[in-house]
């Protein structure tokens, strides 16, 4: 566990951005960007709008989840890997935990809410993690909390702390690196620790680049810190994108957020859907609906506003059965998937 307090811990900075980038390189793959531009694209966007997509979801495990666990097991002592690692998750930081620990030789037991997807369960198991399925997301945070003082297994926070920002970061490293000049960089927001890493990283290297956080309206746990300053909680998650259900908002990832965010925004469960579809058909890209929220605030809210910009999204996983996915897509062509 961090030894500092969420209240003084630094802010990253490049240097250290630089660092845990290097230091996790070996573990994890330099996902490729790539422009994206196609006629069904560029006829929901304003005029001469330039789209790059940083396709983050080839990444180990389908996410950018290890970089985070990573950057924290890595700092973990001999005796500590050997105590294993505990963690909460719908699915894709136990799936980044489980590869984690058996790429450092330690083990795992990640905790799960029952509604998480049969297929990241079992990816959970493929990657040798005990899977503890428990209610729901806040019951979970409870039972880690049981196994860490137990089995003395160190918890692995799915979004918060200044090495999983750091680990994170690397996305944006990555991609400042893989496209110049960036005008907008669009971030999907859960708990804050992607878009936490991934905005120091741009603002340290560009300042003028504008950082968006989108969140689904039913998951808007970052909307209401942001509003009354200070970390807030929901009593449920509401929407299809459980990869971005926070329950609650932590001091570090909200701090830096704070600090190097430009502005939130907020898509519906219908413009997810739009979004995988349109990934689907144009980009040739099968997302879960966190992997599409980015390109739903660039045709959505953020249209306008970004008109005639070059403007980078964070795909940011695909961990998603074959049946959910095709549901979604028949859903906006209006058929019932058979």
């Amino acid at each position: 566990m961090p030894t500092r307090s969420a209240s003084d811990a630094p802010l990253p900075t490049l240097a250290r951005i630089r660092a845990t980038h290097d230091h996790v390189a070996e573990h994890v793959i330099r996902t490729p960007v790539r422009r994206w531009s196609d006629p069904p694209l560029d006829d929901l966007l304003a005029p001469d709008t330039e789209v790059w997509l940083k396709e983050e979801l080839f990444q180990r495990t389908g996410t950018f989840k290890p970089r985070g666990a990573l950057a924290v097991m890595m700092e973990l002592s001999r005796q500590a890997l050997g105590r294993g690692v505990t963690a909460v998750s719908a699915g894709n930081h136990a799936m980044a935990v489980a590869y984690a620990a058996a790429t450092l030789g330690s083990s795992a037991k990640v905790v799960m809410p029952e509604t998480a997807s049969p297929l990241r369960v079992a990816k959970c198991r493929a990657y040798g993690a005990e899977v503890v399925l428990v209610p729901d997301v806040h019951a979970a945070f409870d039972e880690v909390r049981r196994i860490e003082g137990e089995e003395g297994r160190a918890f692995v926070h799915p979004f918060e702390g200044r090495l999983t920002a750091l680990g994170t970061a690397g996305v944006g490293l990555e991609l400042m690196e893989q496209v110049e000049e960036l005008d907008a960089v669009i971030v999907p927001i859960g708990g804050g620790g992607l878009c936490a890493g991934i905005a120091s990283a741009v603002k340290l290297l560009r300042p003028g680049t504008a950082v968006f956080g989108v969140e689904p309206e039913g998951a808007d746990t970052m909307h209401r810190s942001f509003r009354d300053g200070r970390p807030q909680e929901i009593d449920r998650v509401r929407t299809i994108a459980d990869s971005l259900g926070a329950p609650h908002a932590a001091p570090y990832s909200f701090r830096v957020c704070r600090r190097f965010v430009d502005e939130l925004v907020l898509v519906d469960d219908d413009a997810l859907r739009r979004s995988m579809h349109l990934l689907f058909h144009s980009a040739k890209l099968a997302v879960e609906p966190a992997g599409a929220a980015a390109t739903a605030a660039l045709v959505g809210p953020l249209r306008d506003r970004l008109a005639g910009r070059r403007v980078g999204l964070i795909v940011c996983g695909a961990n998603i059965d074959s049946h959910t996915f095709a549901q979604h897509l028949a859903a906006v062509d209006g058929t019932d998937g058979r």
